[in-house]
């Protein structure tokens, strides 16, 4: 990592993007750029950003990686629902030799949560008895469901946990087998964001939750993605920077 603090563009001006801008500024992190749908990134330009920090719609992730890698720009991507383009979009950054690092969820107290969400799915399996379900809570603007950061918790328990293989996203009808994570999704007036693990037994129950308050925990991390990835060509991963942080 750079020891200066890198300039930043800001791709995407809604909530995140202004809170990124706010906390930056506390943080002494000169904003260079903004961009929008109507001021987009223009590749005839010479810009004195280091690294860009996308927070917009899936639809526009590969272009705008391909517009700010072409740039020889660094890249924190917190935009989610691209996972299908994640060959593409490498592709283009390592053909570019740019940097970028990427999350279904930049605070670091989700990032923490992964890790008890991993380990507790690991105990399980010494345990007889019990089971696991998943659900998340969002603002009814949120477009995608189930949240990324769902989807990457559900990936972890189905990692960790031998006892389920599969998930299912939408709603049920009739009995669910042993070996499917059921994951729910609800979409309720301003809530940033409550994810939920459900462990069940016929004794007790554990409820693991992360609620986030504001978006300031996201625009946080991002702003610690954009200093460390400063300067570093390759495809991260934020626990890639939380592992080094935690070491």
């Amino acid at each position: 990592m750079k020891d200066e603090l890198p300039k930043i563009a800001i791709v995407g001006y809604g909530s995140m993007g202004r809170e990124i801008e706010k906390l930056a500024t506390a943080q002494g992190i000169y904003v260079t750029d903004v961009f929008d749908i109507d001021t987009p990134v223009n590749v005839n330009r010479n810009y004195d950003f280091d690294v860009a920090i996308d927070f917009t719609f899936p639809e526009s992730v590969e272009e705008n990686v391909r517009k700010l890698a072409g740039l020889k720009k660094n890249i924190v991507l917190g935009t989610t629902g691209w996972k299908a383009k994640e060959k593409e979009i490498k592709d283009i950054v390592n053909s570019e030799s740019t940097g970028i690092v990427h999350s279904s969820n930049f605070s670091v107290g989700m990032q923490f949560f992964f890790r008890l969400a991993g380990y507790s799915a690991k105990l399980l399996n010494k345990l007889e008895g019990y089971d696991i379900m998943l659900s998340e809570i969002h603002h009814r603007r949120k477009k995608d469901s189930p949240s990324g950061t769902a989807k990457t918790l559900a990936e972890i328990i189905l990692k960790e946990y031998d006892k389920k293989n599969k998930t299912a996203e939408d709603r049920l009808q009739g009995n669910i087998d042993k070996e499917t994570l059921h994951v729910t999704s609800s979409r309720v007036g301003d809530v940033t964001g409550i994810h939920a693990l459900l462990i069940d037994s016929a004794a007790d129950t554990i409820e693991l939750k992360h609620s986030a308050k504001n978006r300031s925990g996201f625009a946080s991390g991002a702003l610690l993605a954009a200093k460390w990835i400063n300067g570093k060509k390759g495809f991260f991963d934020f626990n890639e920077v939380l592992d080094e942080l935690w070491k």
